[in-house]
């Protein structure tokens, strides 16, 4: 019975292991900036990130890259998403 207990333990612990380990995976950030002028916008790739956590989080990641501002180019707004 002990020895029955034991693999009992140890199935639980290498699954509970195994789901845990599964939620993290590489999520992909796409970021590009959209500058607007008049009538008209502009959209530039403004870089790619690779975050490896849960989704939830590597969205929050993500969207924390988001910005406003203005360069060289004029305004902009920096949006990003998850792939």
């Amino acid at each position: 019975m002990r020895n029955d207990m034991r693999k009992v333990m140890l199935a639980v612990a290498v699954l509970g292991a195994m789901s845990f380990a599964s939620c993290k995976k590489d999520y992909t950030c796409d970021c590009k900036k959209v500058y607007t002028g008049g009538s008209s916008s502009t959209t530039v790739n403004d870089g790619s990130y690779t975050f490896k956590d849960n989704r939830a989080r590597a969205e929050k990641k993500c969207d924390d890259l988001e910005t406003t501002g203005s360069d060289i180019l004029g305004s902009y707004s920096r949006e990003c998403q998850i792939d």
